[in-house]
Order: C-alpha cells, then structure tokens, then sequence
C-alpha cells in the first residue's frame, strides 16, 4: 500500500468519524431539547453548525473537495452563537472583535463568490 493510498484511506476514517460524532452531538442536542421542553436561538444556531458540518462532508463526498464557503459558513454562525452566548457583563469590544470577525469572513466569503463567478 503506498503513502498516497494510506492517506487517503486515515482522511476517509476521519471524516467518517466526523460524520458520526456530528450525528451523536445533534441527537444528544434534540434529547436535551425535547427533554427541557424549551428551544432557543443559541441551540437553533448549533443545531445549523451540526447541519453544515454533514452538508460540507457530503460536499466533500460527492465531488472530492469541500466548497470554501461551507466552512466560511459554519464560522460565521459559530461566531453568532458566540455572540448570542455571550452575557451584558461582557466587555464591549469583545463584541466589537466578534462582529469585525463576522464581517471579515462575510467579505472574505463575498470574494471568494466574486472570483468563482469570473472564472466560469
């Protein structure tokens, strides 16, 4: 077995492994949900990180390489959930970093669209 195919072989294993505990994480999410009979924004928003997470591994899967708005994707609501977390004692430009930082990868995200749509 070469080094390419071995490879290969550990990323499958990995992002197979992803898949699962992404899968456990999202229905260990919901039992909690349906146990406390209350759902709010923050575990709406981790519930759409679990979903784009499998969406960028099945991206992966069907063309052999992950679309870099799919990650720009989850750190934008990674951050919001962040935010949202967040108490009113925290100091406020941690807010103002956070928010730069969710600004930075929109335009980030809105360049890399830009520049996808002038090479086809």
């Amino acid at each position: 077995m070469d080094i390419k195919r071995s490879i290969e072989f550990i990323e499958k294993v990995f992002l197979a492994l992803i898949a699962c505990f992404t899968v456990i994480a999202m229905v260990q999410e919901v039992t909690m949900l349906v146990a406390l009979l209350k759902v709010e924004l923050k575990d709406l928003l981790l519930m759409f990180i679990y979903a784009e997470v499998l969406g960028m591994l099945g991206a992966f899967y069907s063309s052999r390489r992950i679309p870099i708005t799919i990650p720009l994707f989850i750190a934008i609501t990674a951050l919001s959930r962040l935010i949202i977390l967040q108490g009113k004692d925290t100091d406020p430009s941690i807010l103002l970093y956070e928010s730069g930082a969710i600004l930075l990868i929109a335009i980030a995200g809105f360049v890399v669209s830009r520049i996808r749509q002038d090479e086809a």
